[in-house]
């Protein structure tokens, strides 16, 4: 017989090609034409008119140190994290530290948590390092795990969203953050807090980070710029407890891609200069803007079939339908035949099934100007899936 793909990878999901990675409704995209790409420019220009013959080869492995003091600061000053420059750890992005999590604080056959519905990249990677899967239920309050779950299947990691969760956009409340990280310390787990679309707070204070909530919190906190800036970039980063740090560095020095050290010397200058932060509170008064733009359009036509969830922070809310009876994935494929990419929250589930029905709208690349020709032929394609639905019922 042929060699073949692995029962792991051939296990992996199915991801979006090119066509579905544009346009409304994708999640995880941000304004693209509104970044500063003639200072992000000027900014490369200087960082490779200042590169050295030595800084030519290959570079530190734990990334450029400029960029991992000028990250280390930022987050100390914009989430509460409590970290050295020693324990900030440069990656290609969070799917990239995740593979680097999963495999590096967990043995074959150990126990992860992951979100229900949850990510799928997370999910992807505790496969790949042939990881046991237990999917933990998410409410309006984030990740709520059960004593039962403690004890039945206690888990070496525990993967998490916190700020705003992927997918139904739900806000992990101070008291859960607290509660879950007393508990990991007792299991003796590490969490991994996936900081997605941290810097985006549309409605109330920030929370910060659950890294810093408590002294010597058992956590790993991821980040990335994708979001922030540009998805191109592939820049991420781990932040590890201190006592980690060391064999972090020592494994890393084995394993890891050393490059792009100009792209990381420009990011460090733009996080220095105050440009990162400018560009943030710019993109966050834009996010609002179509957030409300897009929440108003789909109170007024589908208030009565759907509800809204988590919209109160990032680049995307979940819209849950009413009915368990419509298919959420047949209605996200005709959207997709109007050039609508609204991805199916059951498609999410990571265990069994989450229980949530409906689609999973990004907003941040949309003008708040199309949302409500949108939201009529989204609002039209529902209501059509509903009437079918009550057809059917009654025959």
């Amino acid at each position: 017989p042929q060699a073949g793909l692995s029962q792991r990878a051939r296990a992996l999901r199915p991801m979006p090609g090119p066509a579905e990675m544009m346009g409304a409704f994708v999640p995880g995209v941000p304004a693209l034409d509104h970044f500063p790409l003639t200072l992000w420019r000027r900014m490369l220009e200087r960082a490779w008119r200042a590169l050295t013959v030595e800084q030519l080869n290959y570079g530190d492995p734990a990334g450029e140190p400029q960029l991992r003091e000028a990250i280390a600061d930022h987050l100390r000053a914009a989430r509460g994290v409590v970290c050295e420059a020693a324990q900030v750890f440069i990656t290609d992005g969070t799917q990239s530290s995740l593979d680097l999590c999963v495999r590096a604080l967990a043995d074959v056959g150990d126990t992860i948590w992951i979100e229900n519905p949850g990510y799928g990249g997370a999910l992807a990677s505790a496969r790949a390092a042939s990881l046991n899967v237990a999917g933990i239920e998410v409410d309006d309050d984030g990740i709520a795990p059960a004593a039962a779950d403690w004890l039945l299947r206690p888990p070496r990691l525990v993967y998490t969203t916190p700020s705003h969760q992927y997918p139904v956009g739900s806000v992990l409340s101070l008291r859960r953050r607290m509660a879950l990280i007393a508990a990991a310390r007792e299991a003796g787990a590490l969490i991994i807090e996936d900081d997605y679309d941290s810097e985006f707070r549309h409605d109330g204070a920030p929370l910060s980070a659950m890294q810093g909530l408590a002294p010597d919190a058992p956590v790993v906190y991821l980040g990335t710029f994708s979001k922030t800036m540009f998805p191109s970039l592939r820049i991420g980063f781990v932040v590890v407890p201190p006592w980690l740090a060391d064999d972090f560095a020592r494994m890393r020095a084995q394993s890891s891609a050393r490059g792009r050290v100009a792209e990381q010397l420009a990011l460090a200058e733009f996080l220095r200069s105050g440009q990162f932060a400018l560009h943030l509170r710019r993109m966050r008064r834009l996010y609002r803007q179509r957030r409300d733009a897009l929440v108003a359009a789909l109170e007024r036509h589908l208030g009565s079939v759907a509800t809204v969830h988590g919209g109160s922070a990032g680049m995307h809310l979940a819209l849950r339908f009413a009915r368990a009876d419509l298919d959420d994935h047949a209605i996200s494929a005709q959207a997709l035949e109007h050039g609508i990419v609204a991805e199916a929250l059951s498609g999410k589930d990571t265990q069994g099934t989450s229980g949530w029905k409906g689609l999973m709208l990004g907003y941040a690349q949309v003008p708040a100007e199309q949302m409500e020709g949108l939201v009529k032929q989204l609002a039209a394609i529902l209501h059509l899936a509903a009437f079918a639905a009550n057809r059917s019922g009654r025959h």
